[in-house]
């Protein structure tokens, strides 16, 4: 799915997996629980879903490698959180069997991707191979982070 036809390096996000699977679990999240009648659990759900792909771009948009780490384990804890919602709402007959396997398939994706994405990136940190300015005309301007800082 397109998202958007404007690109530029900041909106990089876009391309990765685990921010596009994460709004496809957003999406479904939201329609999964539109009969949910408690409109505080039903918006802690939504909300906790939500988060997974806003701390993606978010974290991805400091150009800072341990503000992206930050970021990203916050998605990371937010995926807990919503799936947590999404066993009590199948522990209460919320959702069916059924909705909750598509959901719970769907969120071990999105977890996995976010986990690979971590540790690609943990790997660039080791190898100090991570870029926090923009791409400048003159590519030996661009320095990598300093991991310790």
């Amino acid at each position: 799915m397109e998202y958007t036809k404007r690109r530029n390096l900041n909106r990089g996000y876009m391309k990765l997996d685990a921010w596009q699977r994460g709004m496809d679990l957003f999406s479904m999240a939201f329609r999964l629980c539109a009969a949910v009648s408690d409109l505080k659990l039903r918006s802690q759900f939504r909300d906790s879903v939500q988060s997974v792909s806003a701390n993606i771009g978010e974290g991805y948009g400091r150009r800072s490698l341990p503000e992206y780490f930050q970021f990203l384990y916050i998605a990371k804890g937010s995926l807990a959180e919503s799936l947590t919602r999404a066993i009590g709402f199948r522990a209460v007959e919320l959702i069916s069997a059924e909705q909750f396997e598509s959901f719970d398939k769907l969120h071990y994706e999105v977890e996995n991707k976010l986990l690979k994405l971590i540790e690609s990136l943990a790997s660039k940190r080791q190898t100090n191979d991570w870029r926090a300015a923009l791409p400048s005309k003159n590519p030996t301007i661009q320095r990598p982070i300093n991991p310790s800082a």
